[in-house]
């Protein structure tokens, strides 16, 4: 996905706790990372989490099924509906339950890195706390 100014200056205001641009930056940087590891036929399911979250967080349209455009699901609970502050929560609570788990479920197994990227861009850009997700330039 393409990040534009637009559609960094349409997420709700609510819907974050660090400054807009800091969210633009990172999520820019999470869909050219995602974009370029994937051309490199590579899976970098924490970039693609970071953008899945941002996408959500954003309130961003994405290609769906058959090509058409949908609203982009949350990263967790995969919900549908719009990010608004008590969802934003509530994915915040499901995020962090599951990365207490002893044993997390067979679909995030099989997708190394996405969990922690989920808690991290919620615990940052929702709740205003810690550093903004990051991954190694390889």
């Amino acid at each position: 996905m393409r990040v534009t100014e637009r559609d960094v200056d349409r997420v709700p205001p609510g819907n974050l706790h660090v400054p807009r641009r800091d969210f633009g930056v990172l999520w820019i940087a999470a869909e050219q990372r995602s974009e370029a590891q994937g051309g490199r036929g590579v899976t970098d399911y924490e970039a693609g989490a970071v953008a899945i979250t941002c996408r959500w967080l954003a309130r961003a349209s994405v290609d769906g099924p058959g090509g058409r455009r949908r609203l982009a699901h949350a990263p967790i609970t995969k919900s549908a509906r719009l990010a608004r502050e008590e969802l934003i929560e509530a994915e915040y609570l499901a995020a962090e339950t599951l990365a207490a788990r002893a044993a997390p479920p067979e679909w995030l197994v099989a997708r190394p890195g996405y969990l922690a990227a989920v808690c991290a861009t919620l615990r940052w850009a929702w709740r205003g706390r810690g550093a903004a997700p990051t991954w190694d330039a390889s």
